[in-house]
C-alpha cells in the first residue's frame, strides 16, 4: 500500500467518524505525521503461525532486588522458556497511579522501576512483545488532564465534561462507581465522564486533537519494539446521547484507522481488541470486510473450559464451539483461560442459563474466590466477573484430591487452550503453577489481586525446580507448547471441527487445507477412566501408532496425527 491508497482510506475513516465536522486538515495532519516517520525504524514482521504463543505478564512480575525488572524479566524468561515462548505480552508498563498501570500518567514514559525504552528494545531482540495501549481513559493525575482542568488551549475538549443535554440512561457501566466524578478546574468544578474509576478519565476521542495524540502514541510504540498492540477496553471510546455507548461504528472506524496506519508502516503488527462481553459483540472487532482487528480476545473460552471442568460434561462447550471455526486467512482468535483481570461471565450470555452461572459462583466462593459486579441499566447489580487463580478455580474438592490429579486436571484444561482455533496465551501464574494470592487482597481490597503475585527471580526459579506442583505443571505445558509449534494443523488459520463423541471428552478436529495435515484431540473431561473406539493415526504426544480403541486416564488427552 503506498502513501496515496493509504491517504482515500484515513479519508474515509475520519469522514466516518466525525461525519459533518469533518476538516481536511484532520487528513492532512494525520498524513504528515505519517510522512515525518522514517520507514527504517520499523521493521515488517512475520506472519504468525502454529509457533507464536504468547505469556502474559506484567513488567515487574518477576524482580530482583536492586534491578531493573524488564531486565530480570528477560533474565528469566531467557533461562526458563526461550525455546518455548515466542510472545509477550507486556501489561501497561508506563508511570501510572491505580488500577496496576491501567491509569496512565503518562503513555510514553516507562514506570522507572522497570526500566525504559532501551529496555524493552533489548527485550524485543529475543522476544515479538505485545504493549497494552490504554486508550478509552487515563489518570487524573496526567499533565493531558490538568490542563483540561485548567482550561489551557488545546486541552479544553479532551475529555468529556456531564452534559444535562446527553441522554446516559442506555449506557452500559462495567464498574458499580458513578459515572461522573467532579474535579476541581482553576475556573470552576468540572463533572467528568469516568467509565471506570475516579482516577481513570475518559478521554474524548470526538475531538480529532484526542485521536491524533493517540494515533502519535500507536506509532511510537510500534517503532520502539511492540510487535502486537492491545486495545484495552476498546469498546468504550465513543460516547453517544441516548445510546449503550459501547462498540459504536465510529469506535470500529478508529480501530480501522490504526490497522491502515500500523500496515504502511510495520507490517503484519498485530490489532487485538480486548472487549469482555457476548461473544456475537465481540467478534464485531473482526469487521465486515476482515480490515479491524488481527485478533480478538476468546472471552468465552475461560468460563466455558471452567464450567466444563466443573461440570464433567463437554456438552455446553461443544455446543458453543461447534460454531467457532477459522476466520481468515488473515485474522484470528486470541485464545486464554488465565489473565490478570478475573474470569468474565458476561460473555456466557445466551451460552449458560442464570443456573448455570450461579455453580460457576458457588464454587469460586467455595475455592476460596471473590466476585465482582457490575451496575445495570435498570438500576440492579450482576456479577460481572470472578476473582480467583484459574488453577484453584478448576479444581473440585470431592474429586481432585490428589496433587497429582489436580495437576492432571489442570495440564488438561490448557490443553484445550493448545488446540483451539487461534493463537494461545497463558498468563504467567497459570503457567508458573501458582495458588490463590490472599494477601494481596487484604492489603488492599482489591480482588483481582488474587492473581496478581510478584514473583522474587531466586524464589521463583527455586521453585520451579524444588516445588512438585509448580514444576510438573510448567514443565508439562512446556512440553507440550513444545509439541504444537511444531504440527501446521494448529496454525490460527487452519479449520476447526467439533468432534461428538460423548458428553465425557471434549474433542476437535484441526485441518491445515494447505498442508493438508490433520489433527484430532481429544480430552478426557471426568475423572474416571474413558475409552473411545475406532480410531486410527499417529499419538503425536509419543509417536506410536493407534489402530483401534485408547483409553484416557483422568483428564488425560491425545493428539492423534490422521494419516
Amino acid at each position: 500500500m503506498d502513501i496515496n491508497n493509504l491517504s482515500k482510506k484515513i479519508q474515509k475513516r475520519l469522514k466516518l467518524i466525525y461525519k459533518e465536522n469533518y476538516k481536511n486538515e484532520y487528513l492532512n495532519e494525520l498524513i504528515s505525521l505519517i510522512k515525518s516517520q522514517d520507514k527504517k525504524e520499523f521493521k515488517a514482521q512475520k506472519e504468525i503461525s502454529e509457533e507464536n504463543v504468547y505469556l502474559i505478564t506484567y513488567g515487574d512480575s518477576i524482580y530482583e532486588k536492586g534491578e531493573k525488572t524488564l531486565k530480570t524479566l528477560k533474565k528469566f524468561l531467557n533461562r526458563n522458556v526461550k525455546d518455548t515462548i515466542t510472545d509477550v505480552h507486556l501489561l501497561p508498563m508506563f508511570e501510572y497511579t491505580s488500577d496496576d498501570g491501567f491509569s496512565v500518567v503518562d503513555y510514553m514514559k516507562v514506570d522507572e522501576k522497570l526500566g525504559d525504552f532501551s529496555d524493552l528494545k533489548e527485550l524485543s531482540k529475543d522476544y515479538r512483545l505485545m504493549y497494552d495501549f490504554v486508550a478509552n481513559h487515563m489518570s487524573k493525575e496526567s499533565e493531558w488532564f490538568k490542563s483540561f482542568l485548567n482550561d489551557e488551549e488545546g486541552y479544553k475538549d479532551f475529555f468529556i465534561e456531564e452534559d444535562a443535554s446527553f441522554d446516559t440512561s442506555n449506557v452500559v457501566r462495567p464498574r458499580t462507581s458513578p459515572l461522573f466524578h467532579k474535579y476541581k478546574g482553576k475556573i470552576k468544578t468540572k463533572s467528568v465522564w469516568t467509565t471506570f474509576s475516579e482516577d481513570q478519565v475518559d478521554l474524548n476521542f470526538k475531538s480529532f486533537k484526542v485521536l491524533y495524540e493517540m494515533t502519535n502514541v500507536l506509532i511510537e510504540y510500534a517503532k520502539n519494539g511492540a510487535s502486537s498492540i492491545r486495545l484495552d477496553a476498546i469498546g468504550f471510546l465513543i460516547k453517544e446521547s441516548k445510546t449503550s455507548c459501547m462498540h459504536l461504528k465510529e469506535t470500529h472506524e478508529i480501530i480501522k484507522l490504526w490497522r491502515d496506519i500500523l500496515e504502511y508502516l510495520k507490517k503484519n503488527t498485530q490489532i487485538i481488541t480486548e472487549t469482555n462481553v457476548p461473544h456475537k459483540e465481540n467478534i464485531s472487532y473482526f469487521g465486515e470486510n476482515e480490515d479491524e482487528a488481527n485478533m480478538v480476545y476468546q472471552f468465552a473460552l475461560p468460563p466455558l473450559v471452567l464450567y466444563t471442568m466443573t461440570v464433567n460434561d463437554s456438552t455446553k462447550l461443544s455446543s458453543w464451539a461447534s460454531n467457532i471455526d477459522k476466520v481468515s486467512d488473515k485474522s484470528t482468535y486470541f485464545n486464554f483461560l488465565s489473565s490478570h483481570d478475573g474470569i468474565g461471565l458476561r460473555p456466557t450470555e445466551g451460552i449458560l442459563s442464570n443456573e448455570e452461572r450461579e455453580v460457576l459462583i458457588k464454587k469460586t466462593l467455595d475455592n476460596g474466590g471473590k466476585v465482582s459486579y457490575k451496575n445495570n441499566t435498570d438500576g440492579s447489580k450482576s456479577v460481572y466477573e470472578l476473582n480467583i487463580n484459574y488453577n484453584d478455580a478448576l479444581l473440585n474438592k470431592n474429586t481432585d484430591i490428589s496433587e497429582d490429579m489436580q495437576v492432571k486436571k489442570i495440564v488438561g484444561a490448557h490443553s484445550i487452550l493448545l488446540s483451539f482455533v487461534g493463537v494461545p496465551s497463558f498468563y504467567y501464574h497459570s503457567l508458573l503453577g501458582s495458588r490463590n494470592y490472599y494477601k494481596g487482597v487484604e492489603e488492599t481490597g482489591i480482588n483481582r489481586r488474587i492473581n496478581r503475585e510478584k514473583l522474587e527471580l531466586s524464589f521463583i526459579e527455586n521453585e520451579l525446580r524444588e516445588d512438585k506442583r509448580r514444576k510438573k505443571i510448567f514443565h508439562e505445558l512446556l512440553k507440550f507448547i513444545s509439541i504444537r509449534k511444531k504440527e501446521s494443523a494448529f496454525s490460527p488459520f487452519a479449520k476447526s471441527k467439533v468432534i461428538n463423541i460423548s458428553k465425557d471428552v471434549f474433542a476437535l478436529e484441526r485441518f491445515n487445507e494447505k498442508t493438508n495435515e490433520k489433527i484430532l484431540y481429544i480430552l478426557n473431561i471426568t475423572p474416571n477412566k474413558q475409552t473411545i473406539e475406532n480410531l486410527k493415526g499417529k499419538n503425536i504426544l509419543n509417536n506410536e501408532d493407534i489402530n483401534g480403541e485408547i483409553s484416557l486416564d483422568s483428564y488425560e488427552f491425545i493428539w492423534i496425527k490422521i494419516q
